[in-house]
């Protein structure tokens, strides 16, 4: 190819590219997640197990995963939590619009926080925290816990992720059925 043929080819390449970021059309890097432009990685069908002294507590799925500050912080996407007993059982899986998982062992789950066991409880919050080491759930946020024949609104709880043993900071209304409520 001579080159002012090569110069053509190059100028038509030019045009066509330019020709594509029209007015209404925005680059690429802004119409994406602004989260993975300053992310050291992005995984997507990101999973991570879970454990704690070599048992498994859970298993940790997101859509879209990233990671921070040399991977010990991961901001995930439409999260889903499954929860194991001692024994390796399933005990309860949560749901969550998106949260942080922090590699010393703590995870925080936001919007549209959803807790449902396997025998039937249900739990409802904006916002979750889930410790490893202890293999706990709680919140300061309101909540809504409901199983067979019961239901309790309240502010504020620590539980087992499977919701058997659930300590209530704040009822607002309800029947407490087997809950631990403390002195108010």
């Amino acid at each position: 190819m001579s080159g002012r043929a090569m110069l053509l080819s190059l100028v038509a390449a030019v045009t066509f590219v330019a020709g594509a970021c029209g007015p209404n059309s925005e680059p690429p890097a802004v119409a994406a997640n602004p989260r993975a432009d300053s992310a050291d990685q992005v995984m997507y069908g990101a999973r991570a197990i879970l454990t704690d002294k070599g048992l498994m507590r859970a298993e940790l799925f997101g859509d879209t995963a990233y990671f921070f500050d040399d991977n010990t912080r991961i901001e995930l996407q439409q999260v889903k939590t499954t929860f194991f007993t001692a024994q390796g059982a399933k005990s309860a899986v949560l749901t969550a619009k998106e949260g942080t998982y922090r590699t010393q062992g703590s995870m925080e789950a936001r919007g549209n926080v959803v807790v449902v066991s396997e025998d039937g409880r249900r739990l409802t919050t904006p916002q979750l925290r889930y410790d490893q080491g202890r293999n706990e759930i709680s919140s300061d946020s309101a909540f809504v816990l409901t199983e067979p024949g019961r239901r309790v609104e309240g502010v504020g709880f620590v539980s087992d992720p499977n919701m058997k043993n659930i300590r209530i900071q704040k009822t607002t209304s309800g029947s407490t059925g087997r809950v631990t409520i403390p002195n108010q």
